[in-house]
């Protein structure tokens, strides 16, 4: 098994701060330069060796010691640097690391402190050549050379092989992709079709593909299934699918001296006339599959590929075809889960003890619906007598027993296998990960912002920190890592959560690491705790657990998250805590009894979050903290902030809701999100001040109400004005609350942000029709909410010119009857009428080709005339979340299913009904029961 290498976190900052510091003032003063240099240059070669040793399939345990102790050794170094930089700052600097030596050079002239970081870098120096010297008496540098990869037994095996009597679950899709598989295309030209299979590792990929090859295998000519894996070998694949075709009916052919030119040349003419059927498991990557696809010629003969990856990119790019087909593998459900742990078992549900379904439901839990971890467990408990405290011992301990254990040793190389492909900064980021407890939904922003803040992330080809962190999220998503929480309309996703089995393993891989520490969550105690710790999640804690942490080192602390369940009086406090970079309270209500004091001490302090708290009032230390990036006051009491945070230069994330902005607020050039607050109660020179801020991103505001927003107009012109000045700026999303208020001042709205992506004004009253800004040029529109006093039909057609736009929610005052022509809407996806019975809308065919969700109203006394609605049936991918208002008490049954009917896709529709009908909402079949019928959908 690969060497865990989340160390790499450890030193791309370190490296980083070297390299700037060499480049500062500072490094010219005597000496200083060449005993930075010279730190940096061993600290680099360390590096490139200790990415070689990660690369071993086999370490031994020296070479363990010693990346544990490189390891170590660049944290140290880093907050050696960290706190010299502080000290000579003596914690007054803002403005980065950078501008901080430039301010501060003269005073390492002055203050003698050349001296204090000679011997400090002088203690580091010792500890590099202790470690070199180790790695010499250990001969570390012939291990990379003489290691060689022991054979092993493919895990994945048990999958082709395995009995159909104990398989569950598979029996639909494989039914289902059987029959597709031998139908003809579209296009009845017999072209080649390809399934393809995504999805997490033990979920049962290669079962499937393995039972759909056992049913049509009897109706080809040739049949061959082969395993890809993450270091294809191209010439063995090849020749592997050239023995298994040759083999059925004709003499076997000797490739000994083939390429792998030829292997591939070789097997298309074995195939250009043949109906074949080919397996190819566990393709890793698309380039892969490029070159092995070359093999298998479109010989119009019908032939068919199924292709098993865990990668989504990979699998679309198996499948470009328009008779392709990508299928995502979902987890067993509850019931298959409970039918295949208690068949291997007791041979079925009903034979189990009564003392052991409590605990059988925790371990099916923890399992997750991964078939490979509910055959593997259920194996290790046969094994075990059928005792509760045993099967209790058993679920406790899964996590240590992947590792240990061999009947578990398949299903950890399962699921390590994807962790092993990830990069060095990938697998630190998904490390990251086991901070959070099972089940958890992480939210991409919070988890983005704390990857930066621990300096996981660096800039790359013209991307920023923040880009290049989301970009780590979705591949932890494309490779199967994590779970995928409410993806939106636009294709983002919001969240994550980690499966039960995969957090095991990074649990696992961290606590190997060092990298992660966790208390009360029943997987850690402190007692023999080994090193220092350098990420702490505390999920629970009481005085037991804080007698612990109070007699260990917690300076090393760089991560401090706690989580809501926890008793805050018995945390340890925060001056405990010197280097800490990234401190979350959030969830925790009861903070507010939580001695802040030592706040000003966390020097290196990014990332700060009191979401959810009871707070009401801010630290008066957070004002010292002049690193800071994120500040998140979402949902907390606090109101008002203090003048003194526009020091904090460094702000980019400020999160919340106050009433007023302090003065000097454009001076933090750097905010990209601005806390919600309302126009009607800041000075106008603060609104005005908000064109300074050149950086946002997100504006979020209300204008206050009625009375003294109409009343105050020289705060609208004072925000209109700041907003013109952001016009060439980044701002991408504009929320705008107007209780009853117009916003049609913002007609002089120029020039328009060319970044705008999402723009929200969803109260009453808020424009008088479609606002003269809206226009085609807002190309990157792709989000529009707002309120209409009157949409007409030219109204409607600017809105359906917008390019870009996705989701558009309505709210027309008046009554509008319209037609969305062709070429409109070319790109909706979403389109709502919202809180109105007023608009009537039909569709032309060609009109908005991909919308596939629809909120509208509905006449029923139009229906009777012209039908259920005109131009429903155009929109070919409507399907989903359909809401059909009817405006009379005189719809019926038939009417809603009409609905469905005229839909080519026959979307799943909801309804609401008329005033003296309270039904609202349900499926045509739950509307069937309720009037007693017996109708299908």
């Amino acid at each position: 098994m690969e060497v865990v290498s989340a160390s790499h976190g450890a030193f791309v900052p370190l490296l980083g701060k070297l390299t700037t510091l060499l480049a500062d003032e500072c490094a010219r003063l005597k000496g200083v330069r060449r005993e930075i240099r010279s730190l940096r240059s061993e600290l680099a070669s360390m590096h490139a060796a200790f990415k070689e040793y990660t690369k071993l399939e086999d370490p031994n345990d020296q070479v363990k010691t010693w990346i544990s102790l490189v390891r170590e050794l660049a944290y140290d170094t880093e907050d050696v640097f960290d706190k010299f930089i502080h000290q000579l700052g003596s914690g007054s600097h803002h403005g980065g690391f950078k501008e901080f030596f430039r301010k501060t050079a003269r005073r390492l002239k002055t203050l003698g402190s050349r001296r204090g970081i000679a011997a400090q870098i002088d203690d580091l120096k010792d500890r590099i050549k202790q470690v070199k010297e180790l790695k010499d008496s250990y001969k570390l540098n012939d291990v990379s050379s003489s290691t060689t990869g022991v054979a092993t037994v493919d895990p994945r095996l048990h999958a082709v092989f395995a009995e159909e009597a104990h398989l569950v679950g598979v029996d639909v899709p494989r039914d289902d992709f059987a029959k597709w598989m031998v139908e003809e295309g579209n296009n009845s030209s017999k072209a080649r079709k390809v399934l393809s299979i995504v999805g997490f590792g033990g979920l049962g990929k290669t079962t499937l593909a393995n039972e759909v090859y056992r049913k049509i295998q009897g109706m080809f000519d040739c049949k061959a299934f082969v395993s890809v894996s993450q270091k294809p070998d191209i010439k063995k694949i090849m020749k592997d699918v050239i023995s298994q075709v040759s083999c059925q009916g004709r003499p076997a052919k000797d490739t000994s001296d083939w390429d792998e030119m030829k292997s591939i040349s070789e097997l298309r003419v074995l195939l250009q006339n043949k109906r074949y059927l080919i397996i190819i498991g566990d393709v890793w990557s698309a380039q892969a599959w490029q070159t092995i696809k070359s093999a298998f010629p479109e010989n119009k003969c019908s032939s068919r590929i199924i292709a098993t990856t865990r990668i989504i990119d990979v699998a679309k790019s198996c499948c470009p075809g328009v008779d392709d087909r990508v299928y995502e593998l979902k987890p067993l459900s509850d019931l298959h889960s409970r039918r295949l742990f208690f068949k291997r078992l007791f041979g079925s549900e009903e034979h189990c003890p009564v003392m052991l379904k409590e605990v059988s439901n925790k371990i099916l839990k923890k399992c997750g619906g991964l078939p490979l971890a509910i055959i593997s467990i259920s194996g290790l408990l046969a094994n075990r007598p059928a005792i509760k405290e045993e099967w209790e011992k058993v679920k406790r301990s899964i996590g240590s027993a992947l590792e240990k254990t061999k009947s578990l040793e398949g299903m950890s190389s399962i699921l390590s296998l994807s962790y092993n492909d990830l990069a060095p900064p990938l697998k630190t980021c998904l490390l990251y990960l086991s901070l959070f407890p099972e089940d958890h939904v992480i939210d991409r922003d919070r988890l983005v912002r704390r990857w930066i803040a621990e300096g996981f992330i660096s800039e790359e080809r013209g991307q920023s920190k923040q880009e290049v962190a989301e970009n780590y999220f979705y591949e932890l998503i494309n490779k199967s890592m994590v779970q995928p929480v409410d993806i939106e309309y636009d294709g983002k996703v919001r969240a994550c959560r980690v499966h039960d089995m995969m957090l095991e393993i990074i649990i696992s891989k961290s606590a190997e690491d060092n990298f992660t520490t966790v208390v009360g969550g029943g997987q850690t105690s402190l007692k023999n705790h080994q090193g220092f710790i350098r990420r702490l999640s505390i999920q629970h804690i009481d005085k037991d657990l804080a007698f612990e942490l109070g007699n260990v080192d917690l300076s090393h602390v760089r991560t401090l998250i706690v989580m809501p369940s926890c008793c805050i009086t018995h945390l340890p406090s925060l001056d405990r805590f010197e280097v800490l970079r990234v401190l979350d309270f959030e969830g925790c209500e009861d903070l507010r009894d939580y001695d802040m004091k030592g706040m000003e001490k966390l020097f290196q302090l990014k990332y700060l979050s009191f979401r959810g708290t009871r707070i009401s009032k801010l630290p008066s230390g957070i004002l010292m903290l002049g690193n800071l990036e994120t500040l998140d006051l979402e949902t907390t009491y606090v109101e008002e902030l203090p003048a003194g945070i526009t020091r904090l230069t460094t702000l980019r994330h400020l999160i919340g809701f106050v009433e007023k902005l302090p003065n000097g607020i454009g001076g933090m050039r750097k905010l990209q999100l601005l806390p919600k607050f309302t126009i009607s109660s800041q000075e106008t020179n603060v609104l005005e001040d908000l064109g300074n801020l050149t950086s946002l991103e997100e504006l979020h505001l209300d204008l206050g109400d009625d009375v003294s927003c109409e009343d105050k107009i020289c705060e609208k012109v004072a925000f209109l004005s700041s907003l013109c000045k952001l016009g060439t700026c980044k701002l991408r999303y504009l929320d705008i609350d107007a209780y009853c208020s117009s916003l049609d001042f913002l007609d002089s709205w120029s020039p328009l942000p060319s970044s705008l992506q999402s723009f929200w004004a969803v109260n009453r009253d808020s424009f008088t029709n479609v606002p003269k800004w809206i226009t085609p040029a807002l190309t990157n529109l792709v989000d529009l909410y707002i309120c209409l006093n009157e949409l007409t039909e030219d109204g409607l057609l600017t809105l359906g010119q917008l390019p870009s736009l996705l989701r558009l929610e309505l709210w027309p005052l008046k009554k509008f009857v319209g037609t969305v022509q062709a070429t409109f809407f070319p790109n909706l996806k979403v389109l709502n009428f919202t809180e109105t019975e007023r608009a009537y809308v039909s569709f032309v065919k060609g009109s908005a080709p991909k919308l596939d969700e629809l909120s509208m109203p509905f006449s029923v006394s139009a229906a009777k005339v012209n039908g259920f609605y005109s131009g429903i049936e155009h929109l070919h991918c409507l399907k989903r979340g359909t809401h059909i208002q009817l405006d009379s008490e005189e719809a019926t049954l038939s009417d809603s299913k009409a609905a469905a009917a005229a839909n080519p896709n026959h979307p799943e529709v909801t309804f609401s009904e008329g005033e003296n009908n309270k039904e609202t909402g349900g499926s045509d079949e739950e509307k069937s029961k309720k009037e007693g019928a017996a109708d299908e959908d």
